[in-house]
């Protein structure tokens, strides 16, 4: 730790950001700073690991007097900019320090009384966006008073509108509020709810609302998964029987905004875990045992258990010279005779892979699969929330009985399974988000049974323009074969005896981690002679 030379905080952080060296020797902070002069950006992003190395006490005070500390630091922020740039700085007026790393990392379900008023990072998918307002910083009024004249400047705070009723320069009433004269930033609430695999089994998950206000709006849309660092606080709740009511709702107020894209990115690999992975990869065998790996519990269907696989491997999406891009995403239909398993199959693969979401057809709409614009009941304002082919984006959605689906419900698939983008445009909100997902889907025959002497498009209650979107398509069948079904009978008793989980070669926390690595560092490509086998069986 290096000893400040300045007592007060605003001065401990300018010499910070003077001197503090990186493990090279450069000046980290001055470097960013200058540019962020030539990049005209408003906000300094500080390491919060770095702070903590150099003063511990900065640090500190960071955690538990969050909203002095950032003031204390945008402060130093603004005289350090001074320093390089006097025209960017007074252009700009006022700049942000975001600390990136600080506070504890706390699940949404665990936020507690405790964490109010301090500094904490939250993660989790963002579900909904509200349109961007201006909040007001700093009101203007002028008196009334045609002798008087008096200019009055009020800061603001986030909660109401703080008007003066008296002029202190002639006494009398009459202050009227100058908007042309007074001080905005744009202001945006978000709600960032659990992400699905942090869900204990069986509860619903939790959200927390956030508010980002200034250069932090429209950084992120519903689908994103964020890492965010702000300060708890809490708004009073009202009765319209009771009035002001003794309970709080929390919220937080951020300071900092990450966006993780990649669901593979999610997943942490250790050197030891890649050692491993590299040597399993050596395996001749290799193909099996991760066919074996998917639903061992699951007596036979390799044929599906191997397409499964190669959807949670993934391929790799390609952009045309002309700008047309085709999906790297696979989706895989299951159509199967009542009791085969297909449900169990489904729910096992959302939870195996890096990022999963299970729906039921039978309870999904159009909104709930894609996205909606609902409108707020407290404020009015509209939200853009997110549906789970969106908050499935860089992962498996698995829809089971989408046959129950209605039709103008599944219509609304059309574009998210082959552009992998959803499209919204109500209320005033247009918007694309990504939904670039691999979709496993379950139905059920039209007629109870799958009848094999008619095609599949009428033993299903799907329209042709979703088959077609499907890349792998299969028929399970429940016949009666006393060899088939001995060793079913077999597997299910030894299950229900108790004899010990079933074998599989790689355990599922190994396999996801496997799974991981191979989607963000394996890149095939067709050779020649694959090209020419594919044309050959295509012909």
């Amino acid at each position: 730790m290096v000893e400040a030379k300045l007592q007060d905080p605003i001065g401990q952080f300018a010499e910070f950001f003077k001197s503090y060296a990186d493990s090279r020797g450069s000046l980290k902070y001055r470097e960013r700073i200058r540019r962020m002069i030539v990049s005209g950006l408003k906000s300094l992003v500080i390491d919060f690991d770095d702070l903590l190395l150099y003063d511990d006490s900065l640090a500190k005070g960071v955690v538990d007097r969050p909203r002095e500390y950032i003031e204390y630091a945008s402060l130093a922020l603004y005289d350090a900019v001074k320093t390089e740039s006097r025209a960017f700085a007074e252009k700009v007026g006022r700049f942000h320090a975001r600390f990136r790393g600080a506070g504890d990392l706390v699940p949404i379900r665990k936020i507690r009384a405790e964490h109010v008023n301090k500094m904490i990072s939250i993660e989790g998918v963002v579900v909904r966006a509200s349109t961007v307002k201006q909040r007001l910083v700093e009101g203007t009024f002028i008196c009334k008073n045609a002798e008087c004249g008096e200019i009055i400047k009020v800061p603001q705070d986030s909660r109401s509108f703080s008007h003066p009723t008296i002029c202190p320069r002639c006494g009398k009433r009459g202050l009227e509020f100058s908007p042309e004269n007074s001080t905005f930033i744009d202001v945006q609430t978000l709600v960032v709810q659990e992400r699905p695999e942090d869900v204990p089994s069986g509860q619903l998950p939790r959200s927390m609302e956030v508010l980002v206000a200034d250069d932090l709006v429209d950084r992120v849309r519903p689908g994103d998964r964020v890492l965010i660092n702000g300060i708890l606080s809490v708004k009073q709740e009202h009765s319209p029987r009771l009035g002001r009511l003794t309970t709080f709702t929390t919220y937080l107020e951020a300071n900092n905004v990450e966006v993780s894209t990649k669901g593979v990115e999610d997943v942490e690999i250790t050197p030891e875990d890649e050692e491993k992975i590299r040597e399993v990869a050596k395996d001749p065998n290799i193909v099996e045992k991760i066919v074996k790996s998917i639903a061992p519990s699951i007596y036979g269907m390799e044929d599906v258990k191997e397409a499964i696989a190669y959807m949670l491997f993934g391929g790799i999406p390609k952009v045309m010279p002309d700008g047309v891009k085709i999906r790297g995403d696979l989706h895989v239909l299951i159509v199967g005779d009542p009791g085969t398993a297909k449900s169990q199959l489904l729910q096992y693969v959302a939870k195996l892979a890096p990022r999963g979401i299970y729906t039921s057809g039978k309870g999904s709409t159009a909104a709930g699969l894609t996205a909606t614009v609902v409108r707020d009941k407290n404020t009015g304002d509209f939200f853009l929330e997110a549906g789970a082919l969106v908050l499935a984006d860089n992962g498996i959605a698995a829809i089971d009985e989408i046959d129950k689906m209605r039709d103008e419900d599944r219509v609304a698939m059309h574009e998210a399974m082959e552009q992998q983008t959803v499209s919204i445009a109500k209320a005033g909100i247009v918007a694309t988000l990504s939904a670039r997902t691999s979709i496993l889907a379950a139905a059920n025959p039209r007629f109870g049974r799958y009848m094999s002497n008619r095609p599949i498009s009428e033993n299903i209650n799907l329209p042709v323009t979703i088959l077609s979107r499907f890349d792998f398509i299969f028929v399970t069948t429940d016949r009666p074969k006393k060899d088939i079904d001995a060793a079913l009978a077999e597997h299910v008793l030894s299950l229900r005896a108790m004899k010990g989980e079933p074998l599989a070669p790689f355990s599922p926390d190994f396999f996801r981690k496997y799974i991981a690595y191979a989607r963000k560092n394996v890149k095939p490509r067709l050779t020649d002679e694959a090209i020419e086998r594919i044309k050959e069986y295509f012909l």
